[in-house]
């Protein structure tokens, strides 16, 4: 990396960790930089040099800002302004459990993702909220907003959740065996299953 380049990353202000990489290091705040006055040498070779670097310097600054702000807006294109009040119902986004076998279906993406709804009891963060979840359910109950899709209408009739894993994911379990085959691989003949799993119909067995 540039030295110059280095230099503005160090000494910007980070929102990350609330200040520059330059003040956790050095522990005082980063000095300002200078700009260097035309003329301001006597030496021609030092003048014209330390005025290409200042032009180098505001080129620099450019790009690395127009860079920031085109970051600024892809996140901000994915960014939700949803926002619940408390005693709204909304529905849980839960990542659907992927079964891998022998056949192929083009469907998948039109699963079930989002569940009951249930009612919002408080907001916990700048983007987070805490769901009355039945007694039942072995998940933390805060979620993103992202995760969320508002219920409108009546008040809805709740619905237990499936049962989940640690991480959100549907559990799942093999309740039947649908369909077998024989198939040749490296050389070998295999015994090829198609299961169907809980918390799933057998047409969406794949």
């Amino acid at each position: 990396m540039d030295p110059l380049a280095k230099w503005w990353y160090n000494t910007n202000h980070h929102f990350s960790i609330q200040t520059t990489p330059y003040e956790i290091v050095y522990g005082q705040p980063a000095p300002s930089h200078i700009p260097y006055l035309l003329n301001d040498s006597k030496v021609e070779e030092v003048d014209e040099s330390l005025k290409a670097r200042e032009a180098t310097i505001q080129l620099m600054k450019f790009h690395l800002n127009k860079a920031r702000k085109r970051m600024k807006q892809q996140v901000d294109k994915r960014r939700s302004d949803k926002q619940f009040e408390e005693g709204d119902y909304a529905y849980v986004k839960l990542q659907p459990y992927r079964q891998i076998s022998i056949f192929n279906r083009s469907y998948l993406k039109l699963a079930a993702k989002f569940f009951s709804p249930y009612k919002i009891l408080a907001m916990v963060g700048a983007a987070t909220y805490k769901l009355e979840l039945p007694t039942t359910t072995r998940i933390h109950p805060v979620f993103h907003v992202s995760q969320l899709k508002k219920h409108v209408g009546r008040k809805p009739t709740q619905f237990h959740l499936p049962l989940l894993d640690g991480d959100r994911t549907l559990a799942q379990e093999p309740v039947a065996i649908l369909d077998m085959r024989m198939n040749k691989r490296r050389g070998r003949l295999v015994i090829e299953v198609l299961e169907q799993w809980s918390n799933c119909f057998p047409e969406d067995a794949i």
